[in-house]
């Protein structure tokens, strides 16, 4: 395979419950993307169905791919490569995905590139022109979404290295929790923070799980139990707004400081492992949307001397750029991958391997 790529990358996320596609020039340049969510469908059930995930990627899919090609006025047969997402995730969707990629990738015979949506994450701030003057390797990733959290030292492709991570629910899972507990619905992140906005944090003393803690594991399964105590104690029956906002800003705090304690850990692991030239903390994952928790992240970072880098919205929830992105980093290199590769509903960074 050539090094250098000769035409756009199609990429296709479609490892949870959102439908993306997107069409990458080879040097970054975005020339249309689309991403469906699934958020109707599955808030009757306060949560994912992954059946019915995989059902609505399969229906959406195909089309979305025509629209997404024609909007870039570009056909099947300008394409240099397909990638999709192929774990981990729910494996549903993942096998939707990566077959359709597969599909197209025989049809008109160009490479195939399965990519790990963590690193997907991961690489994003190396798009050209997110981050002034570049993104080069060794960065620290904090992901911070619904299924992840943990921190990363992300040292080349394919070359990553898990330095801490959640010892039990996932800071986006304890938001949608906590949401639902004050009757917000699903999913709870967004709702959670309007609501706080209007709430006093200091009303609360909720608890701070590992904070101060040495390394920058987290823990948040011990303050959800707080804050369903303290609903618990309020009697049955929905709650004032003003008590819930005092509850959700107070629930908010905790986690912004948990978040940046930690973060804080994960520098100086980082700065151990790298020196002075590790100077870049990335923060990725739907959590990383919350205005609090980044303006807390952004403090620690100033004060452990990194730059913070929080892609747009758009590009730190689940996004189909960051698929086509990470394959042209992969194609760069040489590395696609053979179309027997099976989708791979767990897919930890750290076993990825070398990339040389």
């Amino acid at each position: 395979m050539r090094n250098v790529l000769n035409g756009p990358i199609l990429g296709l996320e479609s490892s949870c419950d959102e439908t993306a596609t997107a069409v990458l020039a080879p040097d970054g340049r975005v020339l249309a993307e689309a991403v469906l969510s699934q958020e109707q469908d599955h808030a009757p059930f306060g949560g994912v169905v992954p059946e019915i995930a995989a059902r609505a990627h399969l229906a959406v899919l195909p089309r979305q791919i025509e629209q997404v090609l024609a909007r870039a006025g570009l056909g099947f047969g300008d394409l240099a490569g397909v990638a999709a997402s192929a774990g981990p995730g729910l494996i549903g969707g993942l096998i939707v995905g990566s077959q359709v990629a597969k599909g197209i990738a025989v049809a008109r015979g160009i490479p195939y590139v399965a990519v790990n949506h963590l690193e997907a994450h991961a690489l994003t701030p190396r798009l050209p022109g997110l981050v002034e003057g570049g993104a080069p390797f060794p960065y620290l990733l904090l992901l911070i979404s619904g299924g992840h959290c943990q921190c990363v030292a992300v040292e080349g492709i394919g070359q990553h290295t898990r330095l801490g991570g959640t010892v039990d629910d996932a800071a986006g899972e304890a938001f949608d929790k906590v949401a639902k507990l004050l009757g917000l619905g699903w999913p709870g992140g967004p709702a959670l923070e309007r609501l706080a906005a209007e709430g006093d944090p200091a009303r609360h003393a909720f608890p701070r799980p590992m904070l101060g803690r040495a390394g920058c594991d987290f823990s948040f399964s011990g303050l959800k139990t707080a804050v369903a105590q303290a609903v618990g104690k309020l009697g049955a029956g929905a709650l004032p707004r003003p008590v819930a906002a005092d509850i959700a800003a107070g629930f908010q705090r905790a986690v912004a400081e948990v978040l940046a304690d930690r973060a804080a850990h994960a520098m100086a692991m980082m700065r151990e492992r790298a020196g002075p030239r590790a100077d870049l903390l990335v923060v990725a994952g739907g959590v990383a949307a919350n205005g609090v928790v980044r303006s807390a992240l952004s403090a620690a970072a100033d004060w452990a001397g990194f730059r913070l880098v929080a892609p747009p919205v758009r590009l730190c929830t689940d996004n189909a750029v960051m698929v086509a992105w990470a394959a042209i980093e992969r194609l760069r290199l040489g590395l696609a991958d053979d179309l027997d590769f099976a989708p791979r509903p767990r897919w930890p960074l750290e076993t990825l391997g070398s990339a040389g």
